[in-house]
């Protein structure tokens, strides 16, 4: 792992991009109540609450996306490829996690089943174990953590790269971080 910066390094505004089941939301969780800051889940713009992660119709999304960024301060945890230049061009920092596709896929087994009350959580909680669901996490964004790296050592932002939930442990304790109950 590369040395972890001081947290203040990243500013205020500081995205955190990864695969699925990464460990995104509850970092940034953690990393608002540290800062004070507002945790943005782009899950909860993206799909309608109340559904078993329905997808709003793209207009929506991008009119609360839009929004969100161009608040003064923030923690916005989600990829979501199309907004996500918009989104760098307003970053002060970056995080970015992953680890092996076996693993996040044991954690969203875990969540979906065991976790009904989480971080990024949409409202009305209807989750449910989903084939696609598996197939993405497993197998179909495994390069989403390498491209995520390559696409930020191009930008001036301020980064840290976990590349294993070890070094996002190693993250929490070099930043002074609990991860907190939703």
């Amino acid at each position: 792992m590369q040395p972890i910066p001081p947290l203040a390094n990243l500013g205020r505004r500081i995205v955190i991009l990864g695969p699925s089941n990464s460990g995104k939301s509850t970092l940034a969780a953690a990393l608002a109540e540290k800062l004070g800051l507002p945790a943005v889940y782009l899950d909860r713009f993206y799909h309608l609450p109340n559904t078993d992660w329905v997808a709003r119709p793209k207009e929506d999304f991008i009119r609360l996306h839009q929004a969100a960024i161009a608040e003064d301060a923030w923690i916005m945890d989600g990829n979501y490829r199309a907004m996500r230049t918009e989104r760098l061009q307003r970053a002060t920092g970056v995080v970015v996690l992953d680890d092996k596709p076996w693993f996040r896929l044991m954690r969203y087994f875990n969540r979906t089943l065991l976790q009904p009350n989480r971080h990024g959580m949409l409202e009305g909680n209807r989750d449910s174990i989903k084939w696609q669901m598996i197939k993405w996490v497993g197998f179909d964004s495994r390069r989403n953590g390498q491209t995520s790296r390559d696409l930020i050592r191009e930008t001036e932002l301020p980064y840290i790269f976990c590349n294993s939930m070890a070094e996002v442990k190693a993250l929490y304790r070099a930043w002074d971080l609990t991860p907190s109950s939703p």
